[in-house]
């Protein structure tokens, strides 16, 4: 049997892996754009003769809008259908990247990843919303986990093509862009051939837009405020006017939610206990992951001596930890519940981040660098499918684009507060980044905050989280939806300082 009576798909059906592949290859263009991009960067720069901040802006760009309209996308998803939005999203997110493949100056450039950011936005939480509606009950923690796995793949390849395309001449950075065109048409084809629509049939009156645009708005005040904080000074009348107005406009989101018919944020949605704790979870480790891996690449590069492909090929094994054990770990919780291994893997996280501690100028990879990516690849991947599982199981099917969006503004709001804080909580300043001393002792500093952070997730866990009650599988409940969370991004590489000394990193 394929299906349940409901129409809902089994996972080794054939349509189940159409459209698994579908939603992953979807999210996967989103995911490797935000880290191919970094390692294209110094050529932008050369190729526009631009500086650094503009540098930042195409990168930011992206990342805000991203951020700031998954809310509203999880809402349009809800009321206009699912595999519609996630469509127009990878049609939207290739006529982007064209835009930005032609762009004439550094303008236009930073204007088009805004533009793609918003096509990233569109897709990013249908990509689960779909999976949750279309497969059963028993067999959507497998799907998730290889859509967790899967993903982190191609959030890996991201370096490792990018390097290679940008070595190809002085203006082959734009071949970046142009690699998504074709994945979007093959995402779209399989997407109209195989995947059912869903929706929620309850749904009445018009998408709130104005609440769209006050999160949005309080968002981006506050991702600049924090980015900008170090560059400006904290105290500077524009950085602290941007954290308080974007403060503000999140309060006055919240305050509208609570004040209109058809909110876009359910708020009553957080009286679940399992659906909030889980969402903190996901903050604690999705924002000690995130600054681990910020600083990790720079430690490698500029302490360590390793070159960008390098330090991308450094965290391969996390890649292929995850693909290879991800599904096995869904299923796992499935039999058993979350509660152990989100309790026990964040501990097994924070083990992996204390263990770089030990990476210093020699470098050594495999006595070094190897142990902690392997014990951090495991904790991953016990953490991460019941983690994704959980916050999509605890809340309900008719908000299953919301929650997802939820889940995911949380982990990338987590990862971008990380790397505006983390390096200051850690005392990397300006001149400790110019001395690799001063840096890599920062850097120490950095991970051990990141691992305590973890070890504190997975305590808080154990208090919180429940395992549902076992029920046999044709009695479960059909009304329980999908939450996730998205792959650990792995940050690429950032470039070396002119004359920076390379090191070969053994084959893993």
């Amino acid at each position: 049997m394929t299906t349940t009576a409901d129409g809902r798909l089994d996972y080794a059906s054939a349509t189940g892996r159409w459209v698994l592949t579908a939603t992953i290859l979807g999210s996967g263009i989103a995911s490797i754009d935000a880290t191919v991009v970094n390692i294209a960067l110094p050529a932008i720069g050369r190729s526009f003769d631009t500086g650094l901040p503009v540098l930042q802006w195409v990168v930011t760009a992206y990342t805000l809008s991203l951020a700031g309209l998954l809310l509203l996308a999880g809402a349009l998803g809800d009321r206009y259908g699912r595999r519609l939005v996630f469509s127009v999203g990878v049609v939207w997110f290739a006529a982007a990247s064209v835009l930005c493949g032609v762009a004439p100056n550094a303008g236009v450039l930073v204007a088009a990843r805004a533009l793609q950011g918003v096509g990233a936005a569109l897709l990013t939480p249908g990509s689960l919303a779909i999976l949750q509606a279309s497969f059963r009950p028993d067999d959507r923690s497998k799907a998730i986990g290889a859509w967790s796995g899967l993903g982190g793949v191609a959030t890996a390849i991201g370096p490792f093509l990018g390097g290679w395309l940008v070595g190809m001449g002085a203006s082959s950075w734009r071949l970046i862009f142009a690699i998504n065109v074709p994945i979007a048409a093959l995402v779209v084809y399989l997407t109209w051939r195989h995947v059912p629509e869903s929706r929620d049939e309850e749904a009445t009156g018009r998408v709130d837009l104005f609440s769209g645009a006050l999160v949005t708005a309080g968002l981006v005040g506050v991702t600049y405020g924090l980015i900008e904080g170090q560059a400006q000074g904290w105290t500077s009348p524009a950085v602290l006017g941007a954290l308080a107005g974007g403060v503000v406009l999140m309060a006055l989101f919240l305050w509208r939610q609570t004040r209109i018919a058809h909110p876009m944020l359910p708020l009553g949605v957080f009286r679940s206990a399992q659906f909030s704790a889980t969402n903190v979870v996901t903050f604690i480790i999705y924002g000690a992951l995130g600054g681990a891996l910020f600083l990790l690449p720079i430690q490698l590069q500029l302490v360590s001596g390793y070159s960008p492909l390098e330090a991308g090929i450094a965290l391969l094994p996390v890649t292929v930890i995850m693909l290879l054990l991800s599904a096995r770990s869904g299923a796992l919780a499935a039999r058993i519940g979350p509660r152990l291994q989100m309790s026990v893997g964040p501990v097994v996280v924070g083990a992996g981040m204390a263990l770089y501690t030990r990476v210093d100028a020699s470098g050594n990879y495999l006595v070094q660098v190897l142990p902690a990516v392997v014990v951090l690849g495991l904790g991953l991947c016990v953490t991460v499918a019941p983690l994704t599982s959980t916050a999509l199981n605890s809340a309900p099917a008719t908000h299953a684009g919301m929650a997802s969006a939820v889940n995911n503004d949380v982990a990338r709001a987590a990862g971008l507060i990380a790397v505006a804080v983390l390096p200051a909580a850690a005392g990397i300043t300006t001149a400790a980044y110019d001395s690799p001393d001063l840096l890599s002792a920062g850097f120490h500093r950095a991970v051990l905050i990141c691992a305590a952070l973890c070890v504190a997730a997975g305590a808080l866990a154990a208090f919180t989280i429940r395992n549902p009650k076992l029920q046999k599988a044709e009695e479960r409940p059909l009304s329980h939806c999908a939450l996730s969370a998205p792959p650990p991004a792995i940050t690429p590489a950032a470039t070396p300082e002119p004359g920076s000394p390379t090191r070969s990193v053994p084959a893993s």
